[in-house]
């Protein structure tokens, strides 16, 4: 299971655009560089990654091996009603992450 930070703000003005900073833990290996015996190190890279307000898709980007080890992304959101921001991942191996957390709009 990988680390992940999520940070969001508890409270949000409706209709008004937050940052949603989330930080993964994952060593996201291009599948480029080969180990002390000469074999290639296998790709593992988080390749897609959802934001979901509720059921309602907000973001969403794929990810490729040129990014960084333990990426930290920041995007904007804006919600009009209280309700669960959920962060939605997947790597190479299918594994499947997801972290949420709840936002009241004021």
């Amino acid at each position: 299971m990988v680390r992940v930070l999520l940070n969001v703000p508890k409270q949000v003005r409706k209709g008004e655009p937050f940052d949603v900073k989330l930080l993964i833990s994952h060593p996201m290996e291009s599948g480029q560089r080969r180990d002390a015996m000469g074999l290639a190190i296998p790709r593992d890279i988080v390749r897609r990654l959802v934001c979901t307000f509720d059921t309602e898709e907000v973001f969403g980007m794929d990810l490729f091996p040129a990014i960084a080890a333990n990426p930290f992304l920041v995007f904007s959101a804006q919600i009009e009603r209280s309700g669960t921001l959920s962060i939605m991942f997947t790597d190479d191996h299918g594994v499947v992450q997801t972290e949420t957390a709840a936002v009241e709009a004021v």
